[in-house]
C-alpha cells in the first residue's frame, strides 16, 4: 500500500505536502494532522512501517530554528490536538495538549487564578513547540524553563508505542528525567503529544523597576545589586540600548514597598512602573538570532565584546540573546559569532545561532563545540535507531 494511503487509514487528515510548508527549504513529502493520541500513535507506526522521515510541526513560531532535516518525508501538523486535557487547581497542575497555543492554555488557566509561568515573545507558540525548543524568557529566573515545569509527559516513539512519564501532581517525580530529555531535543527523541505541567497561582499585584545604564560595567553592576539584594525579583533583564529592568510579583503593599527598595539601590535613575518596558520578554531584532548562556558575572565581557550597537538582551539567569541585522554578511556574523563564543568559552558559556538566513547559515557552526555529543548521540540512538525523527535538526547532525 502507498504510504499516503497507510496514512489516510489510519488519520483522517493526511494530504501531500506543499513547497509553503518547507521546514528551512525542506519540502515535506506528506502532512498528517492527528486529532488524538491513538491517532498520533498510529501515524507514527505507519512511518515507521514505510521507513518516513517525521518532522513535528507546531504553529510554526520556531520551526526556522535549528538546522535543516535531511528529509522530511512526513510532517506531523500539532494544530488538532489542542485542548486542555484537566487543570487540578488544587495541585496547581494541569495537562495540555502539544498544539495547544501557551497563550490559550494560560487564558484558560487565569478562569482559576493560575498560570504557566514562561514567557510568551512569540504569539501563538504552542505547548509542543515551547518545550521542544526549550524556550523561556526573563521568568526563568525565578520559575525555570520548559524542562523545570513539565513534571509528566505523554510522546510517541518512532515505532509508535505511546511512552508515558511522571504523574498528575508535583510530589511525583519519576518522569522528570524523559521531559528533561525532550525539553530542547527539536523533534528528534519523539512526538510530544501531552504534557502536564506545574502552576503558579497569578500575583495580585506587579511592578517594574527600570534603570538607565551606562556601558557594561554599569549595567554589571546594576544587575548585581539586584541579585545580591534581600528583595526576591521574578525577573531581571538587561535590554539594549541600556536598561535594566526588574519585575516584582506578589501582594499590593509587598510589591510597593520591595519597588521602593528596589529603586533606592540603584539610585536616582530608577523609575518604578506598572507596565513593562519596551523589549521586555521579547527577541532582539535582526535577521539572526544568537542565544547566549553563561555565569552572571561573563555579562560585562559579553556586552565589551558587542559593542553599543549590537541589539541585545541577558537575563539575572545568565541567559540571553543577541540580534545581528541583515546587512552583516556571512563572514561578519561568522566574526561576531567567533569572538562571543571566545569570551562565553572563559566564562564556561556558550553560544547557538537559532536562526539566520540560508547564506548565513551555510558559513557558520549553528551550534558550536558540544562537549556531550557523544552521550547525546547514544542517547538519540535508543530513541531513534533508524535516525527518522527531525534527522539533522540537531546538534551534530543528530
Amino acid at each position: 500500500m502507498r504510504p499516503l494511503d497507510a496514512l489516510a487509514k489510519v488519520c483522517g487528515d493526511v494530504r501531500p505536502g506543499e513547497p509553503a510548508e518547507g521546514v528551512l527549504g525542506v519540502e515535506p513529502v506528506f502532512v498528517a494532522a492527528p486529532a488524538s493520541l491513538a491517532e498520533a500513535a498510529d501515524v507514527m507506526r505507519v512511518a515507521a512501517e514505510k521507513g518516513l522521515a517525521v518532522v513535528p510541526r507546531g504553529a510554526e513560531t520556531r520551526l526556522d530554528w535549528g538546522t535543516p532535516p535531511e528529509r522530511c518525508d512526513l510532517l506531523v501538523d500539532t494544530h488538532r490536538l489542542d485542548k486542555l486535557v484537566e487543570h487540578t487547581a488544587g495541585d496547581l497542575v494541569a495537562k495540555a495538549e502539544a498544539g495547544l497555543p501557551m497563550d490559550r492554555l494560560n487564558e484558560k488557566l487565569a478562569e482559576r487564578g493560575q498560570r504557566l509561568a514562561l514567557d510568551l515573545p512569540l504569539p501563538g507558540s504552542t505547548v509542543g513547540g515551547t518545550i521542544a525548543t526549550g524556550a523561556a524568557g526573563p521568568l526563568r529566573s525565578l520559575y525555570g524553563t520548559p524542562r523545570s515545569l513539565v513534571i509528566g509527559l505523554t510522546v510517541v516513539r518512532a515505532d509508535g508505542q505511546i511512552a508515558r512519564s511522571g504523574g498528575k501532581v508535583v510530589k511525583n517525580v519519576a518522569g522528570y528525567d524523559l521531559g528533561r530529555l525532550l525539553s530542547g531535543s527539536y523533534g528528534t527523541l519523539g512526538l510530544i503529544v501531552e504534557a502536564t505541567f506545574r502552576l503558579h497561582p497569578i500575583p495580585t499585584a506587579s511592578a517594574y523597576v527600570t534603570c538607565a545604564v551606562d556601558g557594561p560595567e554599569d549595567t554589571h553592576d546594576a544587575v548585581q545589586t539586584v541579585l545580591h539584594s534581600p528583595v526576591a525579583p521574578s525577573a531581571i533583564e538587561y535590554i539594549t540600548p541600556g536598561t535594566v529592568a526588574v519585575l516584582l510579583e506578589g501582594v499590593p503593599d509587598g510589591v510597593a514597598a520591595r519597588a521602593r527598595q528596589i529603586a533606592e539601590l540603584l539610585g536616582e535613575k530608577s523609575e518604578i512602573t506598572e507596565s513593562a518596558p519596551d523589549g521586555w520578554g521579547a527577541y532582539p531584532e535582526g535577521t539572526a538570532l544568537i542565544d547566549i548562556s553563561a555565569p552572571p558575572p561573563a555579562l560585562p565581557d559579553v556586552l565589551t565584546t558587542l559593542g553599543p550597537d549590537v541589539a541585545a538582551t541577558w537575563s539575572g539567569s545568565g541567559h540571553g540573546y543577541v540580534g545581528l541585522p541583515a546587512e552583516l554578511g556571512p563572514d561578519e556574523v561568522a566574526d561576531v559569532l567567533g569572538r562571543l563564543r571566545d569570551v562565553l568559552t572563559r566564562h564556561r558559556g556558550n553560544a547557538v545561532v537559532r536562526y539566520a538566513p540560508e547564506e548565513v547559515r551555510a558559513a557558520i557552526d549553528v551550534w558550536g563545540p558540544i562537549p556531550a555529543l557523544t552521550l547525546m548521540r547514544r542517547v538519540k540512538d535508543q530513541f531513534d535507531p533508524d535516525n527518522r525523527l527531525s534527522p539533522g535538526r540537531f546538534v551534530g547532525g543528530i
